[in-house]
């Protein structure tokens, strides 16, 4: 019998017994998945965040103060899908959809691993 990953939470927190918050399930997968879409890559005009992985993370940064249309949002959903199957390769992508919501493009989507699945929404 096999037990479920147990891992910390990200963004970090504390528990209520003054450690850092962990998880499993869908908590623990949409925690992973949020760790690679809010963590700036390296892009051809930055070095990446994390100095010791500098390809880690997505480089959604490249978008900022774009116009906000069909071809960002189509930009983002291509830097998400291949940051995903690169980074989280045990992941599958099952629903991904970015759109205009105001001011700011939203991302919806569900991923797959094993037989756990966590929907996240976050606008960028």
């Amino acid at each position: 019998m096999s037990r479920a990953p147990h891992n910390l939470l990200v963004p970090f927190r504390r528990d209520k017994k003054r450690d850092f918050a962990s998880g499993t399930g869908p908590e623990l997968l949409a925690s992973k998945v949020r760790q690679v879409l809010l963590t700036e890559g390296a892009t051809p005009h930055s070095t990446g965040e994390l100095p010791w992985r500098t390809n880690f993370g997505v480089g959604l940064s490249r978008l900022r103060h774009q116009r906000n249309d069909t071809v960002l949002a189509e930009l983002a959903r291509v830097y998400i899908r291949d940051a995903l199957a690169r980074w989280l390769p045990g992941v599958q992508l099952v629903y991904l959809e970015v759109k205009q919501e105001g001011t700011l493009l939203a991302v919806h989507l569900r991923v797959l691993e094993e037989n756990t699945t966590a929907t996240l929404n976050a606008p960028l």
